[in-house]
């Protein structure tokens, strides 16, 4: 778990207090687990609004899917939205452990889902100002699963601490035990490819909204 490619910026002398929350590198051991084989989409989060489980995003006109957006990943929800429609399901959030390994799909030690390649527009959806694309419209990983990079962000179970990885158990960390913060993961329709990485981190307030974050279940 954790960044092993370097990055342009590592070199840098004249600015010696990098980020680096993606370090150190280490090997974690987790329990087995399944993950949702793409983002939660429009028409299933709409079952879960039906069910008086939250209000319909605000660019759902008349409180339904907008037509044939359908089958894109539902966005602008919150933490606690999205940790309640995973609930409603018997399911719960990815930890952050979770879901970089979900993400590496069996590459350990590589940049992306697919691997070391570079990312392109056959890959993923991402760097675009057309907003999020309809799931599973690229090749999957190697665990079958779709859309790990780009398309839209995804909510963690996880609090965000910059220095996490340097005191994390090494079986099942489940992150800090408090925070101000929630780990996001995958990159964006939005972003540039660098954020597009498996061990990439960013984090978000759990009640921001945003029209390029959403999220996927765990088991």
């Amino acid at each position: 778990m954790g960044r092993s490619h370097a990055l342009p910026d590592d070199g840098l002398r004249w600015f010696p207090v990098l980020l680096r929350d993606d370090r150190p590198v280490r090997v974690i051991e987790l329990d087995a687990f399944e993950l949702d084989l793409h983002e939660v989409t429009n028409r299933e989060y709409w079952a879960f609004v039906e069910d008086g489980g939250a209000e319909a995003p605000y660019y759902w006109p008349g409180g339904e899917p907008p037509a044939g957006k359908e089958e894109q990943p539902v966005a602008n929800v919150t933490w606690q939205e999205a940790n309640a429609y995973c609930a409603w399901r018997g399911k719960r959030l990815p930890t952050e452990a979770e879901w970089e390994k979900a993400c590496r799909g069996g590459r350990a030690k590589e940049k992306y889902p697919w691997g070391d390649d570079d990312c392109s527009k056959e890959r993923a959806h991402y760097d675009s100002v057309e907003g999020p694309t309809k799931v599973c419209s690229y090749e999957p990983n190697g665990f079958g699963l779709c859309d790990m990079a780009g398309n839209v962000w995804e909510w963690t179970a996880d609090y965000y601490a910059r220095t996490y990885y340097e005191q994390a158990p090494v079986k099942n960390p489940k992150g800090p035990a408090n925070g101000e913060y929630r780990v996001l993961r995958g990159g964006s329709w939005a972003d540039e490819a660098k954020f597009l990485t498996c061990a990439h981190r960013s984090f978000a307030r759990p009640i921001e909204r945003s029209p390029n974050i959403g999220f996927r279940c765990a088991k």
